[in-house]
């Protein structure tokens, strides 16, 4: 059984999502605080954390980090009612893998949830298959109906990442964060030298797509 940790203050919605969570298979705790989420993570192993950010103490914003600090596979759904386009950014670049905005609809909240358990089991496994193109991560290879496909180190690892969150949208400075060296003198706009590059070395492969999101980075796409 799939184990979900809920943190939000809103005793209400937190014992609802709870109920409706345990009575489609999974087993729940609901905490009330970011410090009541820390004694249960330390008590037991979660497979998904769903998080309000408006909470007493410490928001959602900085447990989410302390999650990451700890624990950099753990999918993280914010169930918010900030709906502004820069607390999504923040999110993301902390981050977390969605994003809900309040009143939620639970059985989008289902989907969803299932969604980013899938991609957990992905990221375990270590390889990755969309139609007809499979990337292993353990092999650091990448084939498209059998034949290999060129990839650089970085642009295997780019490509990984967006394929590992198909839909997500990951920022520039994101991808600059985790894929090229903090002392680098490349600005922002490099990665979207890789992803020219990448499109043209999957321009065989139908399966998915690269897409940017404009004014923010880019995403992949499953079709």
């Amino acid at each position: 059984m799939f184990k979900i940790l809920v943190v939000e203050d809103d005793r209400a919605l937190n014992r609802a999502v709870c109920a409706f969570l345990e009575n489609n298979g999974f087993g729940t705790t609901g905490c009330f605080s970011a410090d009541e989420a820390y004694d249960a993570m330390y008590a037991e192993v979660f497979d998904c954390i769903l998080s309000d950010i408006m909470m007493p103490g410490t928001d959602g914003f900085e447990f989410a980090k302390s999650v990451r600090q700890l624990n950099n596979e753990i999918p993280i759904l914010f169930m918010t009612a900030k709906d502004d386009m820069l607390s999504m950014q923040r999110g993301y670049r902390i981050g977390i893998d969605d994003y809900m905005t309040k009143p939620i609809n639970f059985d989008e909240l289902l989907l969803r949830i299932g969604a980013l358990l899938r991609r957990a089991r992905i990221s375990a496994s270590h390889r990755l298959e969309v139609g007809r193109f499979v990337m292993d991560l353990d092999e650091r290879e990448a084939l498209l109906d059998g034949e290999a496909v060129s990839l650089t180190v970085r642009e295997f690892n780019i490509l990984y990442k967006l394929l590992s969150y198909p839909k997500k949208t990951f920022t520039r400075q994101q991808l600059m964060d985790e894929f090229w060296d903090a002392d680098t003198t490349s600005g922002t706009r490099t990665v979207d030298v890789y992803m020219t590059k990448l499109r043209q070395k999957l321009a065989g492969c139908e399966d998915f797509e690269i897409q940017t999101v404009h004014g923010l980075g880019y995403k992949a796409v499953i079709k």
